[in-house]
């Protein structure tokens, strides 16, 4: 193995195998075409940036409702609280209209594969999955976590 061919194998090992599929020449198409999304636009996968983006702001609301409402000043219980009212605010907010604070704010919106709104049973087991953290991390070729791909959801740009 000459040099060349050492740095192409330790760049796909860095860039990962999908990098590596397509320098082979495999075409994956874009995020959502598998699901019958749009490319760009309303109705698209939302990128991951922004999903932070909304997660982060809807901790930060939960935090402080958590601290000022229920914590009583005790900073060791407000992690506790502040898991407890993400939870119901998310299983609340995303089975009634599909958002939360952090997602209208970064418009975005939780929608089935189907394109209909989520059902309760769905959404109370994304909001599980997504409060055990590890499956928020593991996604698929769309961008979708584990507990998306569960719960047979997609959040798409507003």
């Amino acid at each position: 193995m000459d040099n060349a061919e050492k740095r192409q194998a330790i760049g796909s090992w860095l860039s990962g195998p999908r990098s590596a599929a397509e320098d082979m020449g495999v075409d994956f198409g874009y995020r959502g075409e598998q699901l019958g999304l749009p490319e760009t636009g309303p109705g698209s996968v939302a990128p991951v940036g922004r999903r932070i983006a909304a997660l982060v702001i809807d901790w930060l609301l939960c935090q402080l409702i958590a601290y000022g409402l229920f914590a009583d000043g005790e900073s060791r219980s407000v992690a506790l609280w502040t898991m407890a009212v993400f939870f119901v605010m998310t299983v609340l907010m995303v089975g009634t209209v599909g958002l939360t604070p952090g997602k209208r704010i970064m418009r975005l919106r939780v929608i089935a594969e189907n394109g209909s709104r989520l059902g309760v049973l769905a959404t109370v087991v994304r909001t599980v999955l997504l409060c055990l953290l590890i499956p928020a991390v593991v996604f698929d070729r769309d961008t979708r976590g584990l507990h998306d791909r569960v719960a047979r959801a997609v959040e798409v740009r507003i």
